[in-house]
């Protein structure tokens, strides 16, 4: 993207938040805009497409801490407008068309890029002559841009691990030119007019003054003739499935990352990461702290009261609990390995909260026996600590 795209564009508008939004805020209205808009759940609708991307293309600058830093730092030194007719901006290079754009990653030294020194040292260092001799960064690679995408899983998945498919729309590179944005059968060639560099330098007085090269716009290179298919950008969207392993005992809203496969790099640099937020389907009887399942059963006040023994369900099948005469509701029992898998291959335990449960009408029968029972135990006082607080 040229630096005049990149400054032109309002990011924070793009994804409705303010310029002071937090990360958690950035996040969350990515993920409902990219919901909305995503190609899967609106078919052949081009605008719900094109939304899509351009929220995508935000959130990948806001997410990243030092893209959005450079991002608040260009627009405030050049203004909201972009490098276009602002005053101290650069006029006329790196617009849009043409077989390429300056990139303002470029410009501050290219975040997450390797090698090379640049950024508005080059640009600027010349003022006081202080550029080194031959530098650039125009044609150094640059690492990918991480994407993030989101996947639901049902619980036992969940706890058991699975193996899911993840359809994906997103930025690769071009398989028609393989990322070098000239038609195949031909090659960039290096631009005359800056040698190669991305810059040029011209002189006012005693000062040296560079800035991106007007011809290839701070590329380095020119393309004659642009790939059909990408028309000289060097990547080009498509959707591809991915196999994604859930490990046992993911999470809900833990993220997954899969090394190599977010955006591609730029120059034969390393893509990328993705990142898969995963998140979980509750369980109708299951819940789960930690590494624990846990269960509510209800029994009676008589299976408490007398003991009895249990049949439990559990992930893989049933277990008998025995419950001592004399419980009290609200009891957890510990059933010692059926709860998650931990990564060095034992497991988490099935808590199993025991709870009374009253009926809500009695048929003359049993209300008879309760008063019975109620007569045959007048002396026992389960307030009586509360009576005694009370001065009762």
């Amino acid at each position: 993207m040229s630096a005049r795209e990149w400054l032109d564009k309002d990011f924070y508008a793009e994804l409705g938040v303010s310029s002071a939004a937090s990360a958690d805020e950035i996040k969350k209205a990515y993920r409902k805009l990219a919901r909305e808009n995503h190609p899967d759940a609106n078919p052949g609708n081009a605008q719900a497409e094109a939304k899509f991307k351009a929220v995508s293309e935000a959130y990948g600058v806001l997410s990243d801490p030092d893209k959005r830093k450079q991002y608040d730092e260009a627009r405030k030194l050049f203004g909201a407008g972009g490098f276009g007719g602002g005053q101290g901006g650069f006029g006329g290079f790196g617009g849009p068309g043409g077989t390429g754009g300056f990139d303002i990653g470029d410009l501050f030294g290219g975040a997450g890029g390797g090698g090379g020194g640049g950024g508005l040292g080059d640009i600027f260092g010349g003022l006081f002559g202080g550029r080194r001799p031959g530098a650039t960064t125009a044609n150094r690679p640059k690492r990918g841009a991480d994407v993030e995408t989101e996947v639901r899983i049902d619980f036992v998945e969940a706890v058991r691990g699975a193996t899911v498919p993840l359809r994906l729309s997103s930025p690769v590179s071009c398989p028609t030119c393989h990322g070098s944005g000239a038609k195949p059968g031909t090659r960039p060639r290096s631009c005359t007019t800056c040698s190669g560099s991305g810059l040029v330098t011209r002189n006012q007085g005693a000062f040296a003054f560079s800035e991106p090269c007007p011809d290839c716009r701070g590329r380095g290179q020119l393309i004659d003739d642009p790939c059909p298919d990408c028309r000289g950008e060097g990547v080009s969207t498509r959707s591809r499935t991915l196999t994604v392993r859930i490990p046992a005992g993911v999470s809900d809203g833990q993220r997954i990352r899969l090394a190599g496969q977010g955006e591609p790099g730029r120059q034969g640099a390393a893509a990328g990461d993705l990142y898969v937020v995963v998140h979980v389907s509750p369980h109708r009887v299951f819940g789960r702290s930690g590494d624990d399942l846990t269960i509510t059963v209800q029994v009676t006040f008589p299976e408490l009261a007398l003991g009895t023994t249990l049949t439990v369900p559990t992930l893989d099948g049933k277990v008998s609990l025995k419950v001592p005469a004399g419980t009290g509701s609200g009891r957890t029992f510990r059933v010692r390995g059926k709860g998650v898998g931990k990564k060095d291959g034992s497991s988490g335990d099935l808590l199993v909260t025991l709870q009374v449960v009253v009926p809500s009408k009695l048929d003359d029968k049993a209300a008879e026996a309760l008063a019975d029972y109620a007569k045959a135990t007048a002396d026992h006082d389960p307030r009586r600590d509360l009576n005694e607080l009370l001065g009762r």
